[in-house]
């Protein structure tokens, strides 16, 4: 692979200031000056991404082959494997809940580990593959979608909860995904991204000493089109292809749609049941804020606290972030325009946590299925708070923080 050229022109994704900067030293990271935003981080190189990454197809293969997690309860035990919750949801007849929870801890994950190898593997070797730029590019826009992570602080949710009433076992599928979450985490740390860039399709353009507004970047592989470049109208990017935007297009306009669907979806969300435990032949429906009772009353404070914040807090703060963000934009604000963008970055990346909750219902309805003495089905209201979780991280992703500082520039 081919080096990264010093002093190349680079702009901020949240900002859009144009500069120039020197490749890190390795170990380090490049930050925008104006707004703190990382632009790259100088990572460890192809050899240890790909060791990263295959180690993590093994182990995502040992996580779905064996089983989970085996609850017994009064003699009567349930073994459950990391896709039951995706076969329950569509058997009781939850089959949205079911397409939703299997694409992000299953299909997703396992697209995002694939296509790194088809695209890392062949470059070390010095090959070239059909399609690798797409490629490429969709392990981009996967990233936030894959959420293992969030999956397991699921489990941890679940286990704590089934700990308190009979005996759980864990198996050995549940500790190669703990192990699993680590090496994807250090596969991602360890991926050179501008290196691969550069390495897959053309370099960055040519430099330039025009003025800022006449540059234009690529939101995926960072490509900045300069001079008269940047002059024809959103052209397609010269390096991954996808069409080139000055700005979000109806950014606002999508944003703020995308934040009253998710208002109208919260209320149900919070006011039905997410599941129903059923115990001896009785019924007790929970919502979500019920089960934070719960657990407060069982004295687990900790575990309330983490549901409290996920599932209600996170959502609220997230609407109401948006609307305070889209509001000072429209009355074009100078006020604290760094801070405003901080927020911004803090709304995209905790979105993602608040699918705890849709976890640990899957997690629950695949092993507590005793018959009359106990069992757990989904309730409207968790197919509601999913879609709240999704609507809110497209909005989010609709946003754009560029807006903040166009008035600032001007």
């Amino acid at each position: 692979m081919r080096h990264e050229r010093h002093g190349d022109q680079v702009a901020c994704h949240d900002c859009g200031l144009v500069m120039t900067i020197e490749e890190p030293p390795s170990g380090h990271k490049a930050t925008c000056p104006r707004c703190g935003k990382t632009l790259f981080r100088s990572a460890e190189g192809v050899d240890q991404a790909l060791a990263f990454n295959i180690t993590a197809l093994m182990l995502f293969v040992a996580a779905n082959v064996f089983p989970f997690i085996t609850f017994e309860m009064e003699g009567r035990a349930q073994t459950g494997r990391l896709l039951s919750g995706v076969y329950e949801f569509f058997r009781q007849g939850f089959w949205e809940l079911g397409v939703l929870v299997g694409l992000v801890m299953f299909v997703f994950p396992l697209a995002k580990i694939v296509g790194t190898l088809y695209v890392l593997y062949p470059l070390r070797r010095g090959l070239r593959l059909p399609h690798q730029l797409l490629v490429f590019r969709w392990i981009d826009i996967l990233a936030p979608w894959s959420m293992l992570e969030v999956f397991m602080m699921g489990v941890i949710v679940a286990y704590v909860k089934l700990a308190d009433y009979a005996s759980v076992e864990m198996g050995v599928s549940l500790y190669a995904f703990g192990a699993l979450i680590l090496m994807l985490a250090a596969g991602d740390a360890s991926i050179p991204m501008r290196e691969v860039w550069n390495t897959l399709g053309p370099s960055q353009g040519r430099r330039g000493e025009g003025p800022v507004t006449r540059r234009l970047q690529c939101h995926v592989c960072d490509y900045l089109l300069m001079d008269a470049e940047a002059d024809s109208p959103e052209p397609d990017c010269p390096r991954c292809g996808i069409h080139m935007h000055h700005r979000k297009p109806d950014a606002m306009t999508r944003c703020a749609a995308l934040v009253m669907a998710g208002i109208i979806f919260y209320i149900p969300a919070n006011i039905y049941p997410v599941m129903t435990v059923t115990q001896f032949g009785r019924g007790y429906p929970d919502t979500i804020m019920s089960g934070v009772i719960k657990l407060i009353e069982a004295n687990m404070w900790p575990l309330a606290l983490i549901i409290f914040v996920a599932s209600i807090m996170v959502p609220v703060l997230k609407l109401i972030g948006l609307a305070f963000l889209m509001i000072s934009v429209k009355m074009r604000s100078n006020w604290a325009p760094r801070r405003r963008t901080q927020l911004y970055r803090v709304i995209e990346a905790i979105g993602r946590w608040s699918m705890i909750d849709v976890f640990m219902v899957a997690i629950l309805i695949a092993l507590v299925r005793l018959g009359k003495l106990a069992n757990v089905e989904p309730g409207i209201g968790v197919s509601s708070f999913a879609i709240v979780v999704v609507i809110t991280m497209f909005a989010s992703h609709a946003f754009d923080p560029r807006l903040i500082w166009d008035r600032m520039e001007k």
